[in-house]
Parts: structure tokens; C-alpha cells; sequence
């Protein structure tokens, strides 16, 4: 069984873009576009598993949801597709922002109100490379996860809390994920309920209440708070590339670090994260000067 909902945007609308932050690099089994343009995500809700195909037609957003999560999914699909969010209250401060602000003109920041569902990938990518991360939680879902219900076999739904607890070493390992990494889940795991309680939180309150497990650090709290909350000023510190390419795009500079980073950003004070996605779409980023990194492989030791 199924069932459907309707949603009509009140402007502008990129679908594949909005919902796109959320997909977990190529082949990532709970997120796939078709070749429609329609949108497939397979999540674990407070109800049960569940899955949701969005797509456009005409001026309206058509969703059709499958299993035990389905009403909750279609209860929540404004939110999730950006009705809470309101881009009116951005004013560009930068001629780069403002084109790309113009260009964009459908953006909107999208909210799950789910913790989990965003915590587990945002700790995979702590400290390691995108494919890396992108790989481990390809294989963690197909061998841990469950088949998603409705029509779209090639979907998976990820474990319950229960589920990643429960995970043995061997098959963190397996994945390439650290003992670092894997242990921060399983206490994530252990405490999930007070985490998804976040989702309803300000901001401040919801990133303290990420941050009070060991392993979580305020670049993975802003990470899940920018799709579980649709945060517009969850801007991410400590990461390795933004605020070069942020520094780059508005002074021309080399070598921004985070605290450069936050007084560029400072006129943009409750949509710092808003910013950074348009200063991202703008595309202007620093000429690469050395070699990419190589990861290496836990599972070679």
C-alpha cells in the first residue's frame, strides 16, 4: 500500500538540488535520482521504515511514500522539501553572493527531523576522504541495513539505533572505519533518543546537545544540523576545504582558516550556512597547488 501528497511551492523550486545535500556520495543506497528527475530516499522514521518518491509536475511537487513510515514522511514533506525555511530574510553582502543568489533563485534549505539519519554518515566522514566515507556507508547499509519497502529494490534503509550498536568490530573494520569513528557511532547509537529530541531544538541548545558525546565536535553537529533542522547559520568549522574555498570567493586570498572564515561571514550573522551554500554554487575555488591527498586503508592492517 501507498500513499500520496501534494505540495505546491510559492516560488521557484530546484528539487534535485535541494534534496541533494542529503545523498551520501555516488551509489549511496538510501538516496537515488531516477532518471525522471524524481527524487527516491529510503529512511528509518519514528514509525518505521519507509520510503518517498518526490517529483515535479507542473508548478506542484507530487510524493508518493510506501511502509510503516509513510504518513510520517508525507506529514513532514513541506518541511523536508523547505516550507520552514524563508529565504527572504537573506540580504547578499558580496557582488559574488548576490550573482549567485540571483542564479539560484530556488534554494531552499530542506529539514528531515531526523538526528540519526544524518549523524551516522557525518561521523563516517570525520577525518577521511568523501570516497572513503561515501564507500563505508555503501557497504555498512547493504550488510546491516534492510531491504526498503515499496518499488524501488535498489533502495536500503539504514540499521535502527539498536542496529548500529550491534555492529562487531569485524564489520567496522571491513568498511574501513576506525575504532575512533565506530565507537563514536555506537555511543551515538546508545543515546539516540536524546539526540533526535535536537531536531526541535534552537540551534545553540541543539548543538550542545549533539556535542555532549564523545567523538562529536562541532563540525559533525553543524553537518547534521544543516538537513535534520535546516539550520541557516549551522555554518561547519574545522573542515579541511571551506573555508579556503570561502576566503578564496570573497577576498581572492589563499590559506583562509576558521576564524577568517567567521569574519568574513560575520555580515551574514543567521545565515552563515545559507552563505556558504551560494558561495559553493558560485564555484569559484582556489587552484589546486599540491597532490591529492591518498587515503590509505585500515583494512590492509
Amino acid at each position: 500500500m501507498s500513499a500520496t501528497r501534494t505540495w505546491v511551492p510559492p516560488g521557484p523550486y530546484d528539487l534535485v538540488r535541494n534534496l541533494g545535500v542529503l545523498r551520501r556520495g555516488p551509489g549511496d543506497p538510501a538516496f537515488r535520482v531516477a532518471a525522471d528527475g524524481s527524487v527516491w530516499r529510503a529512511s528509518r522514521t519514528p514509525l518505521g521504515p519507509g520510503t518517498i518518491r518526490i517529483a515535479r509536475h507542473g508548478g506542484s511537487i507530487e510524493a508518493r511514500a510506501w511502509g510503516a513510515g509513510a504518513d510520517w514522511l508525507l506529514d513532514r514533506l513541506p518541511a523536508l522539501l523547505g516550507a520552514d525555511d524563508d529565504p527572504a530574510r537573506f540580504r547578499p553582502r558580496h557582488r559574488l553572493v548576490h550573482e549567485a543568489h540571483r542564479r539560484h533563485p530556488g534554494l531552499r534549505l530542506i529539514r528531515t527531523g531526523l538526528v540519526l539519519e544524518s549523524l551516522v554518515p557525518s561521523i563516517l566522514e570525520q577525518k577521511v576522504t568523501s570516497d572513503e566515507a561515501y564507500r563505508a556507508w555503501r557497504l555498512l547499509l547493504w550488510r546491516h541495513g534492510e531491504p526498503a519497502p515499496g518499488p524501488e529494490t535498489r533502495l536500503r534503509v539504514m540499521p535502527d539505533a539498536r542496529g548500529w550498536a550491534l555492529i562487531p568490530s569485524w564489520e567496522w573494520h571491513r568498511a574501513g572505519v576506525d575504532g575512533k569513528r565506530s565507537a563514536t557511532v555506537v555511543r551515538a547509537a546508545r543515546v539516540a533518543g536524546r539526540l533526535e529530541e535536537a531536531a526541535s531544538m534552537e540551534l545553540p541548545q541543539a548543538m550542545a546537545r549533539l556535542q555532549a558525546v564523545p567523538g562529536i565536535g562541532p563540525w559533525t553537529a553543524a553537518e547534521v544540523l544543516q538537513r535534520s533542522n535546516g539550520a541557516p547559520d549551522a555554518v561547519t568549522v574545522g573542515d579541511l576545504h571551506l573555508p579556503r574555498i570561502v576566503g578564496y570567493a570573497l577576498t581572492g586570498r589563499r590559506g583562509t582558516d576558521d576564524a577568517t572564515m567567521l569574519e568574513l561571514l560575520a555580515p551574514y550573522a543567521d545565515q552563515r550556512y545559507r552563505a556558504c551554500r551560494l558561495i559553493l554554487l558560485a564555484g569559484v575555488v582556489p587552484p589546486r597547488r599540491a597532490p591529492r591527498f591518498s587515503p590509505g586503508d585500515i583494512r590492509a592492517l
